[in-house]
């Protein structure tokens, strides 16, 4: 099924909700590389997202749709009754001038926030809490969703879109509705220069470099690995699991990825 492109409506982000973002170019508190090939992007400003969707009982509407260079996802400026604005994420079929609200009464209409035992069986959600009040940890990125497949007690059953099974409590609250941009991972960049300015810089493949330089490297011509996929520190880095095996919330996962 197709999907409508949204335009984002205004190039100019609300100044009360930005602050400048710092340039860390993959590097720790120590200052030494810790995410490698990052580096030289463009001034960027931080836009402040609602993930708490904490003004209950207020209905917002939705004042514009931006793009924000921080996420795949595009966001919406709302404004609540009272005056004031706040940013969220873009929902896939949300228009300016919809109205939107965060309660536990609400109707199950996309923007619209609540707790999980409130949304019917079947329902997209996103931006769903792991814990009351903790504000939207899961489901954020562009054109995902998750869907509620079971309730039992206290818990809830959410289907992820990797088709993880995980329990999640059911006083928690989620938005109704698919994020947007469903189409950013056929987006190209055309050029290196917008790589660059993305702040991605070159990557060596590691079967062209030396032996002591990566486990890949090395042999006469163009050879392959020679051995399954590795980090250039020796670590697996295909199909093997990294989760930890006694991590506590193994027991909320009913169905692993």
């Amino acid at each position: 099924m197709n999907k409508t492109v949204i335009i984002p409506t205004t190039l100019d982000p609300q100044k009360s909700l930005v602050k400048i973002l710092r340039k860390k170019s993959g590097r720790d508190n120590s200052g030494q590389i810790s995410i490698r090939h990052r580096g030289g992007r463009q001034k960027r400003y931080y836009r402040y997202i609602d993930f708490t969707r904490d003004k209950k009982d207020i209905e917002a509407e939705v004042v514009s749709i931006e793009y924000d260079p921080n996420r795949t996802a595009n966001i919406s400026l709302v404004e609540y009754k009272d005056g004031v604005k706040n940013y969220i994420l873009h929902i896939e079929g949300q228009q300016i001038g919809d109205k939107i609200i965060a309660s536990a009464n609400a109707e199950v209409r996309i923007g619209n926030a609540m707790p999980l035992k409130k949304i019917p069986l079947g329902t997209q959600i996103h931006n769903i809490e792991l814990y009351p009040g903790q504000g939207g940890k899961l489901i954020k990125s562009a054109g995902t969703s998750a869907v509620i497949i079971a309730k039992e007690g206290k818990y809830g059953d959410i289907k992820m879109p990797s088709k993880e099974v995980r329990k999640v409590l059911l006083d928690c609250m989620a938005t109704v509705g698919q994020i947007s941009n469903v189409g950013h991972k056929l987006e190209k960049l055309g050029k290196a220069g917008r790589s660059r300015l993305m702040g991605i810089r070159p990557t060596v493949r590691a079967v062209a470099q030396n032996p002591r330089t990566h486990p890949h490297g090395g042999g006469e011509g163009r050879s392959g690995i020679g051995m399954h996929p590795k980090t250039p520190w020796g670590k697996s880095a295909m199909g093997t699991r990294t989760r930890n095996k006694k991590k506590w919330s193994n027991k909320l996962i009913v169905k692993r990825r």
